[in-house]
């Protein structure tokens, strides 16, 4: 059996959407950057895709998927760093409690 491209876009759309779906509903900043993450690989699992479906010889779609989780990783390291911060001014990490920030 080959191995068609839809065989790996199926599953990143499915992730995708988990991701957009958690980032939608979630009320927990913690939870929000995991579904933004989640989104973040089904988007690097996509460029890898169709790098080796549309252009076999050619590795930019890798290159810049390295990028894609170096920046991710980066972001990551940043969110979680607000968060801690958010979390020791509120002593929550509900999105609702922001607000009270602004005072």
């Amino acid at each position: 059996m080959e191995i068609t491209m839809y065989m790996y876009l199926i599953p990143s759309l499915i992730m995708f959407c988990c991701g957009v779906y958690g980032f939608i509903t979630r009320k927990n900043m913690i939870a929000i950057l995991i579904s933004l993450e989640l989104m973040l690989n089904a988007v690097d699992i996509n460029f890898v895709v169709f790098n080796r479906f549309l252009f076999p010889g050619q590795m930019e779609g890798m290159i810049f998927t390295l990028f894609a989780i170096a920046i991710a990783a980066a972001e990551t390291a940043l969110a979680i760093a607000i968060i801690i911060n958010i979390f020791r001014v509120v002593k929550n990490l509900d999105i609702r409690d922001i607000t009270k920030m602004k005072f």
